[in-house]
């Protein structure tokens, strides 16, 4: 694992933590943190990727706002919002952006990027697909998909796996159906699958949240899902 640098179309730096495989990558990943930073939780996604052949890359989002390497205590959404407040989707776009040209400037191939998040990352994904020539994206619990980017719809690029937990009270059925309805009337490529003991977060693994039952199974479909749009 390694810090670097970059520079965003907005004039701004970003720091990201980047994961490198053991030979030269073929496929990349950039991985999308929740609200609350690029955690140990991200970081070990991140590290999960590159033993499995990928050159992943999780970026700080909070960037304009905060210091590097700010990671917020879970569930503390009094110090989130200062920065959430301040960021539009069009920064995050910017910052993925920057994510996918260094994944292309080390050599991997633009046909070859996956984009995977959690919760707000999640969403962050489901925006990526509507922005870049993907081959696919992994949205976990994707908090605000609907309604924030059902007009987006119409503009992705890639196939796209949403993953739901059936006890969340963050995201209701009724947003899940909504883009699925979404997806369907654009005749979009999608899989979904709902976990129905898990809640929201129910991935984050070392967290209260975490149902571990869910989550493998929530793994086993991500790896069989990437390694089909992936060479």
């Amino acid at each position: 694992m390694e810090t670097i640098v970059l520079g965003v179309s907005d004039g701004t730096e970003m720091h990201a933590y980047a994961a490198r495989p053991p030979e030269a990558p073929r496929k990349g990943i950039i991985v999308l943190q929740e609200v609350f930073g690029v955690t140990d939780f991200i970081r070990s996604v991140a590290l999960r990727f590159a033993g499995q052949g990928y050159l992943a890359i999780a970026p700080e989002i909070f960037h304009r706002t905060a210091p590097p390497g700010l990671v917020i205590a879970y569930g503390d959404y009094e110090n989130v919002a200062p920065h959430t407040e301040k960021l539009s989707l069009e920064d995050q776009a910017a910052d993925i952006t920057s994510c996918f040209d260094w994944l292309v400037a080390e050599g991997v191939p633009q046909s070859n990027i996956a984009v995977l998040g959690f919760c707000a990352g999640g969403r962050n994904a489901f925006l990526a697909n509507a922005k870049l020539p993907l081959a696919a994206t992994v949205s976990f619990y994707g908090g605000k998909i609907a309604p924030d980017l059902l007009d987006r719809v119409k503009d992705l690029h890639a196939p796209q796996l949403l993953l739901w937990g059936g006890k969340d009270t963050h995201i209701l059925p009724e947003h899940t159906r909504a883009i699925a309805d979404a997806l369907r009337a654009a005749g979009k490529s999608f899989v979904e699958a709902i976990f129905g003991d898990a809640g929201h977060a129910f991935a984050r693994e070392g967290s209260d949240r975490y149902h571990e039952t869910s989550a493998k199974e929530a793994w086993a479909l991500t790896d069989a899902f990437l390694a089909k749009h992936l060479v």
